[in-house]
């Protein structure tokens, strides 16, 4: 009786590892593609052609509805972008439905990394160019949809981007002729 007993037991400590294993390697697994967008034709001045970057009529878009595993130095392309008012930003940022000044550190987050809100004006920390800097999250990069008037006929986001404001490339000590995209890590503050 105790032999069983100790089988059983041991059958099911094993078969929990094994579960749990399983489910760490999904967690684990690298983001792959959620599927395609295709480019339609902006109306006359409702495309942000400031940087030539308008969805193509006809052409596909990849979108993602997730974002590479987030760890302690996440790898990323941080971009730029205007919060305020008038900017480059298609309006008021999501999570406080408030513009935010070129001089204070704040970030949009890919989709994935967004997460549904939930890192809504938490912090996170971003290093680069030899430097950090503590950003706080107030939108989304949209990398699941796109080339529609929702977003201002812009193709989809990457799954990878964290897109900054000036004050965040400033406090990198990146030299203004340098600012666009750059390899950067990031984590949650």
């Amino acid at each position: 009786m105790i032999k069983g007993s100790f089988r059983s037991i041991a059958g099911l400590v094993l078969l929990i590892l094994l579960l749990s294993t399983d489910f760490l390697e999904v967690e684990a697994q690298p983001c792959k593609p959620s599927g395609k967008v295709r480019g339609t034709k902006s109306p006359s001045g409702h495309c942000n052609t400031e940087d030539d970057v308008c969805c193509i009529e006809g052409r596909l878009y990849t979108v993602y509805k997730c974002s590479p595993p987030v760890s302690s130095n996440t790898k990323a392309v941080l971009t730029i972008n205007s919060f305020q008012k008038g900017g480059d930003g298609d309006g008021p940022s999501k999570c406080d439905n408030q513009y935010h000044s070129d001089d204070t550190p704040v970030v949009a987050l890919s989709t994935g990394w967004f997460n549904h809100e939930s890192r809504c004006l938490k912090n996170v920390t971003i290093t680069g160019n030899g430097r950090s800097v503590v950003a706080m999250v107030v939108d989304e990069c949209d990398s699941a949809m796109g080339c529609d008037s929702d977003h201002d006929y812009l193709p989809p986001c990457p799954n990878n981007f964290v897109v900054a404001s000036k004050a965040v490339w400033k406090a990198l000590g990146v030299p203004l002729s340098q600012w666009g995209d750059m390899d950067i890590v990031w984590a949650d503050a």
